[in-house]
Order: C-alpha cells, then structure tokens, then sequence
C-alpha cells in the first residue's frame, strides 16, 4: 500500500531517528492486519477411496505363524508359473502327474489322513464288538505292589493329553468364529470396492469441476473484506502506523537536542583531531631530543646503575598516530546551517494532524474499491477450464466395463461362499462341541474314579462313583472312535484349501510374484489380458504401476489417457493474481493535508541524512585512541631518573641526570598531558556517534493478505487433484486390502481353525489309549473269578474287573 504526500518523509524520518538513537530499530508489523485466515474447503475424491485394512497385533499370532511355517514345510515348491500358465489358457493339458507333483506335500498329507480315516474307525468298530462280547478291556491283572504306581500314570498322562485336548478345542472355537465374523464382512466388500473402483477414471471431470467451483470460497472472502475496506482501512492504516508515530513524535522533541549534540561532538571530534594532528610532529621532535641526551647520560660509563634504566629510554616516543584517522571536514561543512527547525512546537502540530488520518483514508478509497471488486468478481481462465482439460480415454470405458462384469459374475459365486461359509462354521461348531465333551468326559471320569479309589478304604463304601468314572471315560471312547471319521475330512478339506490359498496365493501376492506372472506375454489368456482391461502405459509393467499407484501417482502418468494432463497449467493463476497485484500496489491515497515536518525539520533530517555521518571509519579512530600518547609512563621514568641522580658519584653526571628529569616533567604538563585530554574527548565523541540502525522495511500487510487466500486455494486444490481425485492409489489400497482381508483376515484363522482341530483329532488317539488303560483301575476288583447274570444281560456292559486271591 502506497501513500503519497508526506509518508516518505515519514519513512525518512523514522530512518534517520534510528540512526541517531543509538541503534534502536524498530520495524514496521503488519499484525492481525497481515494474517490470512485459514480458509475450508470441502474435501474431494474421499467417496472413491477405501479404508485401508490392517489386522491388528493379536495373541492368535504365535498360532499363525506356526501354521505358517507348518504350511511352508507342506509346499516347499516355489509359485508354478507353468503349470499355472497352462491352466488357465488350456486346462484340458493340465497333466494329473505335474498337479501331482507341485502338490506333493498335500498328497502325503492326504495319505495320512486317508489312513486316519480307515484305521481309526475300523479300529473302534472292533473294539465295540469285542466289548459286546466282553472279550476286550475291562479286567485287571492280579493287584500288586505296582498296581497304584501304574494308575497315578496312566491317569496322570490322560489329564495331561485333556488338558491339551481342552487347549486345543478352546482355539478351534474362537479361530472357528473367528473365520465366520471375516468372511461374511469380507464377502459382502467386493461388490462395494468394484463399484467404487469403476469411478476411479470417469468420475474425475465432475470432481475436477467441484474443486474449480470452489475457487469461489477465496473469491467471496476477498470481495466481504474489500466490501469492509472503506470503512475500516483508515483505522486499519493508522492503528498500524501509531505504533510507530506515536513514539516517534514522543521522541521528536529531543530529536533537535540529539541532532544539536550530534553536531557538538561532531565539531569536538574535528577540534580535536586537528589539535592532535598539529601537535604531534614537536612532540616526537622533542621525544627523540631527550632519548638521544638520556641514552648518551646513562651509557657512560661512569653512570652507576643506569643500566635498568635504559630500556624505558629506547619506549620513549610516540604512542598512537593521529595522522593516519580520516578527516571530518566535508561532513561538517554539509551540516554548518544545522539545525533550523523548532521540533518542539512542530510535535503539538503533528499529534493533532496524525489523528485525521482515518478520515482522510475513508474518504480516497471509495472508487478504488469498486475497481478492486470487478476485477476480483472475474474467475481465471486457467480455473475455469481445469475440469474440461482432463482427457477422456478408451481405456476409462474398458476399465469401467470390465469392473462391472466382474462384479455382476462375482456376486453368484459370492453367495455361494457365504452359504458354505455357513455350513462349514456349523459343522465346525458341531465337531468342536464333540471334542468339547470327550474333554468333559475325560475329567469327569479322572474325577469320580479318583473318588472312587480314594473311598476304597473305607468298608461302608460302595463302588458306583469309581464305576461312574469309568463310564464316563468310556463315553469319551466311543464319542472318539464314533466322531473321528468326520473330523478327519472336514479337516483335510478346510486344510486342502486353505493351505493352497496360503502357499498359491498369499505367499506368492506378498512377494509381488502374481504381479510379475500377470505381466509376463503369454500367461494370461488373452481375455484377462490385465494391462489391456486396466489401459496401463505400454512402457509400464504391472508390477511398476502397482509400485507408483501405491506412491500415489496421478492416472495420466500410469494410464493411457489419450494425452497429457498438467494440472499446474490449469492452476497457474499468476496472471490474474499479478493483475490484481499491479492494482493493489498502484493503490495510491492522497495524504497532502497530512504534513508531519515542516520544510525546515525535512531540511534538518535531509542534511543529516546525505552528510555521510554513518560512514565516518570510527574504527580508525577507536585503534589510535586505544594506544597510549607515549609508550612509557613519563612520570615513572621522570622520579627514576631523579633517584640515578642521587645516587651517582660524579655530581657533574647526577646534575645532568636531573636536569634531564626536570625537562621530561615540562614536556608531560605541557605538550603530553593536553594531548591526553584531547584523546579522552575523541573517545566520547567517537562512541556517540558510531552508532547506527537500519532503515525502516516496508511490506504491503492488505495486499500479502489477499494473496494468501488465493495461494491456499492453489495449494489445496494442487492436494485434491494429485493426491485425492486423478490418482491411482485407490487401485493399489484396493488390492492392498484384498490382500488382507483373504490371507490376514480370513486365511489366518481359517487355517488355524483346521489346525487346531487336526491337532484335538490326532491327540484324540492317545487319549482313547489311556482312557481304555485307565478304565480298568476305576471298576471294583473282585475276589472271584464268575460274574453276575445282572452283567451279562447288559447290552455294551464292560465286565467289572475280578481277580484271583493269592
């Protein structure tokens, strides 16, 4: 903001006040005045983004990464590119043997579990036979020592496999629900990424559109305060300018004593300089006389302890040179008519005058203002077009196309998961449950039969708890030997598939392998031909475009867009704001009835001002005055000369001696002395005017300010455009959360459902070996060897033990 009139001798003033105060800058602050708001504008592009996935640290992740790391011992062979290439292009030429082969970890797996599956519940049919003809189990050797030894461990070795059977069950249950909680959720989020994904290059015009509407919201801010400007600029231009006046004319009244006292020691530092020049060759005269005369008194021989004295002889001469400080003249002749102004009568005048700076203002800005607005009110061309730049492509419709057929054929398939997402969560549930009671049953056996033996002693006792105990175990048998079928082939078939999603999938997606497979000419049937669908660049690789995507890279450097695209040419609005500047600073006020110096005050600071004051080397003058007149102490040597006096032998030589001191005295009173006083005057002098400051720095606070509201448009929209709207980062997080949601979310627990299973059903088989062991120490031993009708008439009754009397 300019002002004309008298705001450069205002500015001149303040300048020169500085320099003249001992180096108190001050500059001007633009405060509150100068402070752009934050403005807010509607965020853009958010509609298309996803969240991104992330599974959370959880105490399930041990289990995980050892299911893993069993997975990893399973399929030891790396990604089969081949076999891969020619299943999806000719599946009819897949061999039997090479499937066989890659998968050959599964089919050893699928061995065991079919012996499982034979073994395990041929096994337990012979078993219910052989009970039903009560041939098998149930009795117990003749008791001895051991027999209580034997007991403790078999019973002990049962809890311990419960217990771990208990361990086991509790993670099939959660990793169970778990699968069921992600895969549901998991499911239903791939239509909603496809559809969100279809917009990711059409939808970009309408966006670019709502971001250059918003140009509007910088736009209004800028005309609501020009709208305010004629009212509140005045006070605006003097609330930022009395911080400074004010003080100003506080101090303008010792201006002309400062300006007066500036010229005193101006005029002192001249009168002395010049005494000390004129003076200074008969003094050195005079200094060399009296070395030669001394030095020829005290190297006499005859001159008894003179010797000391001689080196303060060889230091008596000249100490500092004034000749080498520069001359003062040509300053103080620019100031000879100085001062001529009455500053403290023109300091009443200026704090009335100041205070009709308001009106003043108000009055100039009304028809600028108006102009101001009609240039802001125009929206830039480059804004304007910044939507119809983006070029459409065909590989926007054929990207749009091919998401919209993935998502209508994905939805039959995706309901067909969900539904035997259900049956296996049930059946898992259900299977879980049967494990659950086999663990019931086996503590409930370990307890009764327990309490059974430990009543033993007691001859009132009867034997039905130890009996209840051993029924129970043998209800936990028959649930094992009845259930295990089952559990063998839900979990070979879980296992089955999510192991090859683990190890085919997964492993192989992490790794960015399946990128490098997509990528390679001749993998992908021609109908899958992913850089085609997705319209990449021909000098862009899949693995490349996921890589920039993920660093958030516009669409037009990725994709083929038929053209290029430069936002920053759309948002280049340096010519508006350069026009808008150029009026602004031609922004003139006419200030003329406001006059703060008279002509005589400006003639006073213009002379000040233009002398060359500041530029005097006081330097010089500070290093001359810093060395002493004369080297040595003239006094000390003078009352050491008069004590060689004294005490010299030869009175011709001592008188000398003296008169020599007493010459060295009047030289100091009256050619040293004075030329000291002199030196400490200069000092003064020098000091009080060496100080300097700065000018007064200038800054446009109104117009720093409306270019800030349009600087925060570009910049948001430079955010919107390349980071939230034409970018491909929401492909790369959409694949990213693919990812997570099948191998982190939904395959983690998923495997680790059939692994904890796999490991309840396997330890199943130890626990029917000691729960059968372990029935037989439960059940009353008798002392004779035939058994009631009552035990023979029962259908699956196992015979109560008997044993002979030694």
């Amino acid at each position: 903001m300019r002002h004309s009139g008298s705001l450069g001798p205002i500015a001149l003033l303040l300048g020169l006040e500085l320099a003249l105060c001992r180096g108190q800058a001050t500059s001007q602050y633009c405060g509150p005045q100068g402070q752009a708001e934050r403005l807010h504008f509607t965020r853009l592009g958010k509609g298309r983004w996803l969240d991104l996935q992330a599974r959370p640290p959880g105490s399930l992740d041990p289990l995980y990464r050892m299911v893993r790391g069993f997975l990893d011992m399973v399929q030891l062979n790396p990604f089969p590119e081949g076999l891969v290439r020619v299943a999806l292009n000719e599946p009819s030429s897949v061999r039997t043997s090479d499937v066989v082969r890659y998968e050959a970890g599964y089919v050893v797996c699928a061995v065991i579990a079919g012996l499982f599956l034979l073994i395990v519940p041929t096994v337990g049919f012979c078993f219910c036979c052989c009970r039903c003809r009560r041939r098998c189990g149930g009795r117990v050797k003749v008791e001895h020592k051991s027999m209580a030894c034997e007991r403790g461990s078999l019973m002990t070795f049962l809890l311990l496999i419960t217990l771990l059977l208990l361990t086991g069950v509790i993670c099939a249950f959660i990793t169970n629900q778990k699968t069921h909680d992600e895969v549901g959720p998991g499911v239903r989020a791939v239509p909603g990424v496809l559809n969100s994904l279809q917009g990711l290059v059409s939808d970009v015009p309408q966006e670019l559109k709502a971001v250059a509407e918003q140009f509007s919201i910088p736009q209004n801010r800028v005309l609501e305060e020009l709208d305010a400007v004629g009212v509140n600029l005045g006070s605006t231009i003097h609330t930022q300018l009395r911080g400074t006046v004010y003080p100003m004319l506080a101090t303008l009244q010792r201006l002309g004593q400062d300006l007066q006292v500036s010229l005193d020691h101006l005029q002192l530092l001249n009168s002395s300089t010049g005494y000390l020049q004129t003076q200074q060759e008969p003094l050195v005269s005079s200094l060399q006389d009296h070395r030669h005369k001394l030095l020829s008194l005290l190297q006499d021989g005859q001159c008894q302890g003179c010797a000391s004295a001689l080196s303060h002889i060889q230091l008596l001469e000249l100490g500092a040179n004034f000749s080498q400080v520069p001359s003062v003249k040509s300053v103080l002749q620019k100031l000879k008519s100085v001062p001529e102004a009455n500053f403290s009568n023109m300091v009443q005048k200026d704090n009335s005058t100041f205070n009709t700076l308001p009106v003043l203002t108000a009055m100039e800005t009304a028809n600028i203002v108006q102009e101001l607005k009609e240039e802001v009110a125009q929206i830039p061309e480059e804004v304007r077009t910044l939507s119809e730049g983006f070029p459409g492509s065909e590989a926007a419709d054929r990207w749009r196309q091919a998401l919209a057929q993935a998502e209508n054929s994905s939805r039959p398939y995706l309901r067909m998961i969900q539904r035997y997402e259900r049956y296996r969560w049930i059946a898992g549930y259900v299977l879980s449950s049967v494990i659950l009671l086999v663990v019931i049953c086996n503590l409930l056996g370990l307890s009764l039969g327990l309490w059974g033996i430990s009543a033993r002693e007691d001859s009132s006792h009867t034997e039905a708890k130890g009996e209840a105990g051993a029924q129970f175990l043998m209800a936990g048998v028959g649930l094992s030997f009845l259930f295990s079928g089952p559990f063998i082939i839900l979990i070979f078939a879980t296992f089955l598939l999510g192991g090859n999603v683990q190890t085919l999938v997964c492993r192989s997606w992490e790794n960015q392998e399946l990128y490098q497979f997509a990528d390679t000419p001749g993998n992908l049937p021609p109908s899958m031909n992913l850089s085609h669908l997705l319209g990449l660049k021909k000098d862009i690789s899949i693995p490349s475009a996921y890589q920039q995507c993920k660093e958030g890279a516009a669409l037009w450097k990725v994709l083929q867009l038929n053209g290029s695209y430069d936002p920053e040419k759309h948002l280049d609005i340096n010519k508006y704001t350069a026009k808008l500047r150029e009026q602004v600073e031609s922004f003139n006020i006419d200030m003329k009835d406001l006059d703060l110096l008279n002509e005589a005050a400006k003639r006073d600071l213009e002379a000040f001002r233009s002398s060359g004051i500041e530029k005097i080397d006081y330097p010089s003058f500070l290093t001359q005055i810093q060395k002493p007149v004369v080297k040595v102490d003239i006094l000390k040597l003078v009352k050491e000369l008069e004590k060689l006096s004294q005490a010299q032998t030869e009175s011709a030589l001592g008188q000398q001696l003296k008169q020599e001191a007493q010459a060295l005295q009047s030289l100091f009173q009256e050619k040293i002395l004075p030329r000291q006083t002199h030196v400490v005057t200069l000092n003064q002098s020098v000091h009080a005017l060496s100080a300097s400051a700065s000018n007064l720095q200038e800054s446009e606070c109104f117009l720093n300010r409306e270019m800030a509201y349009f600087i925060q448009y570009v910049n948001w929209a430079r955010e919107m455009v390349t980071e939230h709207i034409a970018t491909c980062q929401p492909l790369s997080g959409a694949l990213d959360n693919g990812r997570v949601i099948l191998c982190d979310l939904i395959a983690n627990p998923w495997n680790a459902f059939w692994f904890c299973l796999a490991w309840c059903t396997f330890l199943l088989i130890p626990s029917i070996i000691f729960a059968i062991k372990t029935t037989k120490h439960f059940r009353p031993i008798r002392k004779r060897l035939s058994s009631t009708s009552s035990e023979e008439t029962q259908l699956f009754h196992i015979p109560r033990v008997t044993s002979l009397k030694l």
